[in-house]
């Protein structure tokens, strides 16, 4: 309801002229809108999580738009010094995408280049060298994948417990009690990397297929350095994409990451994202004592000068926002709305 609401709003307002004198105010020149992507399909995992996923032609009329508009497209460090010094040129946008997927290089990168948008992919770097899916995001896509069919929990938990996935419950329930075993019993990735295709095989779904298209696969180390070497700036987002409560174990996810990266790309990596947005008090100290100079989150809003440089805010974009509120964050109008808290 709140969703449709807010869409007739932004409707209402573009057509009574309110986005265009938005855009043009010195109130939205004083602020960045950093937009946050974490995948562009290789085939349907738009339909599975249409919050994070967002189609190569509709990625590409984002950026028509954000052309269109005459919005100033500019590196995420350049944007994060004017910001702060109170220098950002009209309509300021920093382009980011979390995690490193393959898709980043085969999808959305081929798009970034015809325009010439600059762009910062926020690495996580365990899988990079590992190169097979990552198993939290494989599991809950196979489980989606096998939606009209039934599982039975036994041969991977040993309980005799049959789950139908024709719901989101089921799968849930599911996808949480595999990823339960798989912490209690503190499974390597190649064990969780064979439960990926045991699961696969129950469910009828071509798992072999799903590695040759390299679906919910990091980048590799070649590939992140050929990117680098053209100008995508790559950064920290923890090595095996985890935010431990333990100050040295936090510590070394960001030095392995931030020393793999380096080995990738010969950069000394010094901004962060949060994993899945999560964040405690204790983190933008600890990572100030760790040499990092900024932070982002995934909740939404406008960055201004008062935002604090370990939670700033972005926009997530996805198959679940039109154009329209598209086209309200970045002329401005979206971030006085109502808006629901990341999760």
């Amino acid at each position: 309801m709140l969703k449709r609401l807010k869409r007739t709003a932004l409707g209402a307002a573009k057509s009574a002229g309110i986005f265009s004198l938005v855009q043009e105010s010195k109130w939205r020149r004083e602020k960045l809108l950093i937009l946050a992507y974490h995948g562009l399909p290789l085939d349907d995992e738009d339909q599975w999580k249409p919050e994070m996923f967002l189609r190569q032609d509709y990625f590409r009329e984002r950026l028509l738009l954000i052309r269109r508009l005459g919005c100033s497209v500019i590196s995420f460090s350049e944007a994060l010094e004017r910001l702060y010094a109170g220098t950002l040129p009209a309509r300021s946008v920093a382009l980011t995408f979390d995690d490193g997927n393959y898709d980043f290089y085969k999808q959305a990168y081929p798009v970034l280049k015809e325009f010439g948008f600059p762009a910062t992919v926020y690495l996580t770097t365990y899988h990079s060298y590992y190169n097979k899916p990552v198993f939290n995001m494989m599991s809950s896509y196979l489980l989606w994948k096998g939606r009209h069919t039934s599982l039975n929990l036994k041969e991977f938990t040993g309980k005799d417990l049959k789950v139908e996935l024709t719901t989101e419950k089921g799968r849930t329930a599911c996808w949480r009690a595999l990823l339960d075993l798989a912490g209690r019993e503190k499974l390597s990735a190649e064990a969780k990397e064979d439960i990926s295709a045991r699961l696969a095989k129950q469910l009828h779904v071509d798992y072999e297929e799903l590695l040759h298209k390299r679906i919910l696969h990091i980048m590799t180390p070649e590939e992140v350095r050929q990117i680098a070497s053209e100008g995508v700036d790559i950064q920290l987002h923890s090595h095996r994409h985890r935010t431990p409560s333990d100050p040295r174990r936090f510590a070394r996810e960001i030095e392995d990451n931030r020393n793999s990266i380096q080995a990738m790309t010969s950069s000394y990596a010094t901004h962060f994202c949060y994993p899945g947005g999560f964040h405690r008090e204790t983190y933008p100290l600890w990572l100030r004592k760790l040499s990092v100079e900024s932070a982002t989150t995934c909740e939404a809003g406008l960055a201004t000068r008062r935002s604090n440089r370990f939670l700033l805010p972005r926009l997530v974009d996805g198959s679940h926002l039109s154009a329209v509120e598209f086209e309200g964050w970045l002329t401005g109008v979206s971030a006085v709305l109502p808006q629901r808290r990341a999760k």
